[in-house]
């Protein structure tokens, strides 16, 4: 009886840390501690890019030393870290045009689209959708996030083929959303093929701004810019209600 009542203490002063160290990873783990995580690698990742500067590549030109099929990769890389970084993908596809022409712009910018939208979707999912998904109280709220879950790859592909929805914003919306892995993706590498060609083809031909290719360019963008706005002013009512 002496020994049991002596080892009493000690077993508790061992329990006191364990249960410490539950409640510190509960608090670590939770979700609004998850989401002060992704937006504090967001802000980082928009400070990096005003640091950089990944515009300048528009005048600079890619460096000497990369050249060819490592290159295109690199870049498409670049990309898609950019895009999780806020920066506009139409700057990026034009930059594409303008460094490795029509065929391996849009290759490399495709490739990084598809890469940029998995990693935004894979961080709102991990580290945001659990805080933000209570906060879907009101009414467009509520039409959109519906409008994402039921009809997914639908949704995401007219967000992709017609301009207006920002990049970014398409791929939080949609992490915060119920929609799975394999319709955003697919929505995503179909929807975005017109446009990122249409920027890349005018971003390799701006040095020639009368030429066939670079007029249909801008036309096919004009147009799509203005269905987009059509198609918008069309579903307003259908989100109100």
């Amino acid at each position: 009886m002496p020994d049991t009542v002596a080892t009493r203490p000690a077993g508790l002063a061992a329990a006191r840390p364990t249960a410490l160290s539950v409640r510190c990873t509960r608090a670590l783990l939770s979700p609004w501690a998850r989401l002060s995580l992704l937006v504090a690698l967001l802000a980082a990742g928009g400070v990096t890019v005003l640091l950089l500067q990944p515009q300048r590549l528009l005048a600079d030109g890619w460096p000497p030393q990369l050249s060819g099929v490592a290159a295109v990769v690199l870049f498409g890389v670049a990309y898609a870290l950019c895009t999780v970084a806020f920066v506009p993908r139409p700057l990026l596809n034009l930059a594409a045009g303008a460094l490795f022409g029509s065929p391996l712009g849009t290759v490399s910018s495709l490739g990084g689209t598809v890469l940029g939208a998995g990693i935004a979707f894979g961080l709102g999912r991990l580290l945001g959708q659990d805080a933000l998904r209570p906060l879907l109280r009101g009414r467009w709220l509520k039409a959109a996030d519906g409008q994402l879950s039921r009809h997914g790859f639908r949704s995401m592909l007219a967000a992709r083929l017609f301009p207006g929805v920002p990049f970014w914003a398409a791929n939080y919306c949609a992490a915060v959303s119920r929609m799975g892995w394999v319709p955003f993706l697919l929505a995503t590498a179909v929807g975005s093929v017109p446009n990122t060609a249409a920027y890349v083809v005018a971003g390799a031909r701006a040095s020639t701004p009368t030429s066939p290719a670079f007029l249909v360019a801008m036309g096919f963008i004009a147009v799509t810019g203005v269905g987009a706005a059509v198609v918008a002013w069309c579903k307003r009512h259908h989100l109100r209600g």
